[in-house]
């Protein structure tokens, strides 16, 4: 493993210094790719698989929960493997390997061969998502003390870029391509993405790592015990609404494929402008408080198509839901950068990103073996509100470390 002196204040970096703001656009093509179209879209493509494969929504469910078990994978080791290799290498070949799934999805219609090919998408992903997470919090260091939480939330804002790419491109096509042309539309929007990201790397800084026996390498989770259990549980109740929120517009609501493309992009859209609205929000927010507020938001946005049974219920939804879900993300990423040293984020994003995959491989099961009761899809949703109401008041516990461990 790379071992970098590690000051114990870095050195105020110059404005000339600092890394470029593209570059961290270049590095949300992650995020992109990783979720935006590995994951999220496969909203879109769900119910014309459903009817033609002939799934249960346990089944459907199932798809993203072999997603989110190649994800949890994937973060266990990226950190270890982002240190020996290098989180560039890594970054770059998990996007590539990434995109290749997601388009390979089209060319089967086996169930067995379709859950494999999205454990790998979410295993590579991962790599990706985390190697990202780690070069992106290098690239903000610096300038003023809102500028990190901005640029980290312009970095989860790629997931926001895919799905509105996703939204543009994927449903006025089904009609004429289907879910397996869906499918590879989306592999072709990842291999773009890919290349953006890749022509990044060439000033991304590289994140500094400290050696194993270094007494200050590691991180706590008793330092972020509340943050890990809300990460966990926002992993366990977005991941729901993510999966099957297409399907009960359609079938509770009557969307049809106008109407699914208006909400996904405004869904998609509204993530990437939360980049910026929550920003400045976070830079001044201690302890779990930007966390707990924006789960409070998502849960508000979960709940609203539940209780306006109505079109503006549902884009007040795309709104509330779209504009939060990616700044939790940046929330907790922005606490790491407190809590720990720098050689220690990555490790520390790593951890979440491990309990996060553990939530989102409870959630599409459990939701989707609820919405086959007698409730239909309306439980399983009810469910993603309540436990996202309570990982805001868990993550509302977290305090402000002192000092960076």
């Amino acid at each position: 493993m790379k071992v970098s002196p590690i000051p114990d204040h870095p050195p105020v970096r110059r404005q000339a210094d600092l890394t470029p703001s593209w570059v961290i656009l270049g590095l949300a093509m992650g995020p992109a790719v990783a979720l935006g179209l590995g994951r999220f879209a496969y909203a879109l493509l769900l119910p014309p698989m459903r009817a033609n494969l002939g799934w249960n929504f346990a089944q459907a469910g199932a798809m993203n929960t072999a997603n989110a078990a190649g994800y949890l994978i994937g973060a266990l080791v990226a950190a270890p493997v982002g240190g020996r290799m290098g989180d560039k290498r890594v970054f770059a070949i998990s996007l590539v390997l990434t995109a290749l799934a997601v388009g390979a999805s089209g060319l089967t219609a086996d169930f067995m061969a379709l859950l494999a090919l999205r454990v790998a998408a979410g295993f590579t992903g991962a790599l990706a998502f985390v190697c990202g997470a780690g070069l992106a919090s290098a690239a903000a260091m610096g300038g003023s003390k809102h500028r990190a939480p901005t640029l980290l939330g312009v970095y989860f804002a790629g997931a926001g870029m895919g799905i509105t790419a996703s939204a543009l491109a994927v449903p006025p096509l089904l009609g004429t391509v289907g879910w397996r042309g869906g499918w590879l539309v989306l592999g072709a929007l990842a291999l773009a993405a890919t290349a953006f990201g890749c022509l990044a790397l060439r000033r991304a800084p590289e994140p500094a790592y400290a050696s194993a026996d270094n007494a200050r390498a590691g991180w706590s989770p008793r330092v972020m015990a509340c943050t890990l259990v809300a990460y966990g549980l926002f992993g366990a109740g977005y991941i729901a609404y993510a999966t099957f929120i297409i399907a009960y517009l359609r079938s509770a609501e009557g969307f049809t494929g106008g109407g699914v493309t208006s909400f996904w992009s405004l869904f998609g859209l509204s993530s990437v402008a939360a980049a910026f609205a929550w920003g400045r929000v976070l830079g001044r927010l201690k302890g779990g408080s930007g966390t707990a507020a924006t789960l409070s938001v998502l849960t508000i946005g979960t709940a609203a198509p539940l209780i306006w049974g109505t079109p503006a219920g549902a884009y007040l939804s795309a709104l509330l839901f779209g504009g939060s879900f990616l700044a939790v993300l940046a929330a907790v990423a922005s606490f790491a950068r407190r809590a720990f040293q720098p050689h220690a984020v990555t490790a520390a994003i790593g951890a979440l990103t491990v309990v996060f995959g553990i939530g989102q491989c409870i959630g599409p099961v459990l939701s989707g073996a609820l919405a086959d009761g007698p409730s239909g899809l309306k439980a399983g949703l009810w469910l993603s509100v309540a436990i996202l109401g309570v990982g805001a008041v868990v993550a509302a516990f977290q305090r402000e470390p002192a000092e960076p461990l």
